[in-house]
């Protein structure tokens, strides 16, 4: 979603994962899309929130100091503000989330 100064960004994060990665889309009952990713680090401290921010900074090629989580700090499903270019940004993103055009037409069935 688009916003004045860059985009918001729906995650839900698996921490203590073997890798750090992210896996795609997920289509919750609720009809909202997520992006589903997993980290290393561990949910202490703010370590897993920060590896998130990390990650998903290298996949968009920008500095990690332009994701802020937004909402969801102790929970799983977390609001991401990236800050930037929206038009350049959710760019990037199509081609990260490129399964989310079947996952709404899933949810239209």
């Amino acid at each position: 979603m688009r916003v004045a100064d860059g985009i918001v960004l729906d995650v839900r994060l698996t921490p203590r994962s073997a890798r750090d990665a992210i896996e795609g889309i997920e289509c919750r009952a609720d009809g909202r899309t997520v992006l589903k990713v997993r980290v290393r680090a561990a949910p202490v401290e703010g370590e897993a929130n920060d590896a998130l921010r990390r990650l998903i900074a290298k996949a968009l090629g920008i500095a990690p100091r332009q994701v802020e989580l937004a909402a969801g700090a102790a929970a799983r499903l977390k609001r991401l503000q990236i800050a930037g270019d929206a038009q350049m940004l959710d760019a990037m993103l199509e081609r990260l989330l490129k399964g989310t055009a079947e996952c709404q037409n899933e949810r239209q069935n």
